[in-house]
């Protein structure tokens, strides 16, 4: 994100649990998410997003409208509403989730993205999508040599951030963990 000058995440949903919640309300970069079907408790989800110097916010509805500089964008949890927004010539650009697969198309000069899962725990490839609001142009990235949250690494990230990820309990590598391999 930051080689890319990332100044804003949009999170789609689907967060899972509140770990994960945690790790995003710690980022360096802006996060604003929407719900999707599968986010776990909602309520400690908010809490949070709520806390002291997070940068998670979350809105209350499985889509929003955004606007960041001139462009207009509808973020949605869910890809069957993303058609009919582009349809409507509202907005410069889509952006939907829930089928965890990457997807660029162009209807009526809107862009849609569905920038796939960054987990890769259900499609085995984790991706994300990148926009640029200056010329209006969006692009699907796939992630290399990603580590999943079934590893020593992220055990040991919980460990070493367990007091501002706000975690009561200890984190032990599971017996299935997968030994992590740095990237050449």
């Amino acid at each position: 994100m930051k080689e890319e000058g990332v100044e804003q995440i949009i999170c789609l949903g689907d967060l899972m649990n509140d770990g994960i919640a945690k790790v995003l309300s710690i980022s360096e970069t802006p996060v604003y998410m929407v719900w999707g079907n599968n986010d776990g408790d909602k309520v400690v989800l908010t809490k949070t997003s709520s806390r002291l110097g997070s940068q998670l916010t979350s809105g209350i509805n499985t889509y929003d409208f955004l606007q960041y500089g001139n462009k207009k964008i509808f973020v949605t949890h869910y890809e069957d509403l993303a058609l009919p927004m582009a349809k409507s010539g509202m907005f410069d650009i889509i952006f939907c989730g829930h089928t965890h697969s990457s997807k660029l198309e162009v209807e009526n000069k809107c862009l849609i993205v569905n920038p796939g899962e960054i987990s890769a725990q259900r499609t085995g490839v984790a991706s994300l999508a990148i926009y640029d609001t200056n010329f209006n142009e969006a692009r699907i990235v796939v992630l290399e040599n990603t580590v999943t949250l079934k590893t020593s690494l992220v055990d040991e990230y919980f460990r070493m951030n367990r007091e501002r990820l706000g975690f009561r309990h200890g984190f032990k590598t599971s017996p299935t963990t997968i030994p992590h391999v740095e990237k050449a």
